[in-house]
């Protein structure tokens, strides 16, 4: 039976995708409100993808947004329609978090002053760190950090702000965040889909991709080993020979859990 995000419109695809030897053809679409996750080994090709991706990277093969060839897309355009945040890196100078965050705003021209601190609040609320905007970026720990630069991500395409948007790219989102911190970002991840904006994300952590994936591209090498459903694509054979390490998987209360051994 086909679900109802199924029978969303496809927002992403990428046609024979590539950058050999770091990334061999691979090819898949995303939908409107659909959450993938990109899970492999270190080195297996999942960053490479992701900055491909975002239209900033030379490809291999073709990437259609809503449609259009990426590479057809001008940079304002591509920052209406998507978002892109790569792995962690803070900059040399110092900013305001709240003029950090003012910044993800620029590209959507006038805003509504009402509507942008409507979503500061809830963003902001939901991560936790309304209580850093008045901090200087160089006076956060890695953690604060991160959630400022994931609030920068959801401003940028947050549909309230931004009709216009279309995909949120995340490299490693959880690096840097401790286990509460992870959780009310999944939340947010979700909250964003919910309002039908298309994620992409690398991820490292099994177990949230078997729980909030809607669909999953498992790499190794380069390669596409797999792509489909979490409970299809991970499997624990196909995770055994993947990460070179036994795997089992347990139900406990309805819910299935990946244990990693020796």
């Amino acid at each position: 039976m086909e679900t109802l995000r199924e029978s969303q419109p496809v927002i992403l695809s990428a046609q024979n995708l590539a950058m050999p030897p770091r990334l061999l053809p691979v090819s898949f679409s995303v939908r409107r409100g659909e959450i993938v996750h990109l899970i492999g080994p270190n080195g297996s090709g999942k960053s490479t993808a992701i900055s491909m991706l975002s239209g900033l990277v030379e490809a291999q093969g073709e990437i259609k947004l809503s449609g259009d060839d990426i590479a057809n897309l001008d940079l304002p355009r591509l920052a209406q329609m998507r978002c892109y945040l790569a792995q962690q890196d803070k900059p040399a100078f110092a900013v305001g978090v709240y003029h950090y965050l003012s910044l993800a705003l620029s590209p959507l021209g006038e805003l509504d002053a009402d509507r942008v601190q409507a979503a500061l609040d809830e963003i902001c609320g939901a991560l936790k760190i309304a209580d850093k905007l008045n901090r200087n970026i160089q006076q956060l720990s890695g953690g604060e950090w991160q959630r400022v630069r994931l609030a920068a991500a959801c401003l940028q395409v947050w549909p309230r702000l931004n009709p216009e948007a279309q995909l949120l790219l995340l490299d490693e989102p959880a690096s840097a965040l401790d286990i509460g911190q992870e959780a009310i970002m999944y939340q947010l991840i979700r909250r964003l889909a919910s309002q039908g904006v298309a994620v992409v994300m690398a991820n490292h952590d099994l177990n949230r991709t078997l729980r909030e994936a809607d669909k999953v591209i498992l790499l190794n090498n380069g390669s596409c080993v797999a792509k489909g459903r979490p409970y299809e694509v991970m499997t624990v054979d196909t995770l055994e020979t993947v990460f070179s390490t036994q795997v089992q998987r347990i139900e406990h209360e309805g819910k299935s859990c990946l244990l990693f051994t020796d």
